[in-house]
């Protein structure tokens, strides 16, 4: 007889049909914090950041920082020091960087100040091929010689990086903010073409240009980037997660409770509240920085198109698709960000969706309820969208696989408890 193995893993277990009430408050970005983490290996001088979400990503670039010998100290909540003065080591080891595939944000940087740096290719969320090759081939261009060997990226620059003008074939979020890293301390300028405008590349120059970076044309597809000999230590608090406040309206617009958004980005969502508005859902501001969630009895069908920034977010695709699941009609979701990302339509339809999948478009016909079921979170945000469902849904929902949402959301049990969840963590078999 085969002895079959027992795995233990957690798991969170959702009650529905709670009212909830209360302040949800959003943490900083995930996105932006990982980026200006990555930034403090160009100086050897302290940089100061607060507003860091306590996530297992931020944890990674943590033990990816303090394995190549940077000082992490922590301050206060949510406030750490860093100071790259004494690196050790310029080698990012697979088990680290298999983990999370924002580690490759590390490269441009190590590269730049030191000439050398040895990345092992990066893992993370299954959603879909994300190549380095834009990040590699702009390195080339910059002057780098680089090698793929046993899994890992070995570049190579010892006269150090040269400015130059860079055209990304596609717009890549981490490909502008390594390449930004990497032209501050190259010689002459850098100018990339088809950059990214998200928030979080703004952000990321706002902190290298307080560390004495000269950079111009962040938040245009246009950057232009004059190299400086060193860089200066800094303070910088990283912007509101505008991911984690979509979330949260969502979840307020479908529960009808009385939730308070605390920290909502109204700047960086205005997309994303056009189309809430479209669906009837009203983000009515109360304060400079908090908003509260208004809906009318019926919801509306939309279709929508995940687009890079402004437009709206392939990260907030799974928790809308939740809404327009009790939309007053049907609804459709075109994905055009990653090619694997409605893992999370199975699942949903487990607890009583009616979605279809024709090619790269989610068809949402309208259901009156959800019912609670085992459901598996298959990436970072379709693990919030399971959440959400959980808490619509009649029952108890159990959802495995949460790693990916300690990846992205900071205690999101915990908020949600605060405001009348019940909701709570189980160590279970697999």
């Amino acid at each position: 007889m085969i002895k079959e193995e027992i795995k233990l893993k957690e798991a969170l277990i959702v009650e529905g049909g709670c009212r909830l009430e209360g302040v949800l408050e959003v943490s900083g970005a995930k996105n932006a914090a990982l980026p200006n983490m990555a930034a403090t290996i160009l100086t050897d001088e302290e940089v100061i950041i607060e507003n860091l979400p306590n996530l297992l990503d931020i944890q990674t670039m943590e033990k990816l920082l303090t394995n190549i010998g940077v000082a992490v100290n922590h301050i206060k909540d949510k406030t750490y020091s860093f100071k790259a003065n004494n690196i050790t080591s310029l080698t990012a080891p697979y088990d680290l960087v298999s983990k999370m595939r924002a580690s490759i944000l590390i490269l441009g940087p190590m590269l730049t100040r030191f000439g050398y740096a040895e990345v092992a290719l990066p893992g993370g969320c299954s959603i879909g091929t994300r190549p380095v090759d834009l990040h590699l081939k702009a390195l080339e261009k910059m002057g780098a010689e680089i090698t793929l060997e046993h899994g890992y990226i070995k570049a190579y620059a010892p006269r150090g990086l040269k400015g130059a003008h860079i055209f990304f074939d596609k717009i890549t979020v981490t490909g502008t903010e390594n390449i930004m890293m990497a032209a501050v301390l190259a010689e002459g300028k850098t100018i990339i073409e088809n950059a990214a405008l998200e928030p979080e590349v703004v952000d990321l120059a706002v902190m290298l240009k307080k560390m004495g970076a000269n950079i111009k044309g962040e938040g245009t597809h246009r950057i232009e980037i004059e190299g400086v000999k060193s860089l200066k230590g800094t303070y910088h608090t990283v912007i509101p997660d505008r991911i984690e406040a979509g979330t949260f309206a969502v979840l307020s617009a479908l529960t009808d409770g009385k939730i308070i958004i605390k920290n909502y980005p109204s700047y960086y969502l205005e997309y994303v509240d056009e189309i809430l508005e479209k669906i009837g859902v009203s983000v009515v501001k109360i304060s400079d920085n908090e908003v509260v969630i208004k809906r009318k009895d019926t919801l509306k069908p939309v279709n929508i198109e995940t687009k890079e920034y402004p437009l709206f977010p392939t990260d907030l695709q799974a928790q809308f698709m939740t809404l327009l699941c009790f939309a007053d009609g049907v609804s459709e979701i075109t994905e055009n960000i990653f090619e694997n990302r409605f893992m999370h339509v199975p699942e949903l339809n487990r607890l009583g969706a009616n979605i279809d999948i024709k090619g790269k478009t989610a068809i949402v016909k309208p259901v009156k309820k959800f019912s609670g079921a085992h459901v598996k979170a298959t990436d970072l945000r379709a693990s919030a969208a399971m959440v959400i469902a959980g808490l619509v849904a009649e029952g108890e929902t159990t959802i495995h696989s949460i790693y990916h949402l300690d990846r992205g959301y900071e205690h999101i049990d915990e908020k949600l408890k605060s405001i009348g969840a019940k909701i709570r963590r189980e160590v279970i078999e697999e």
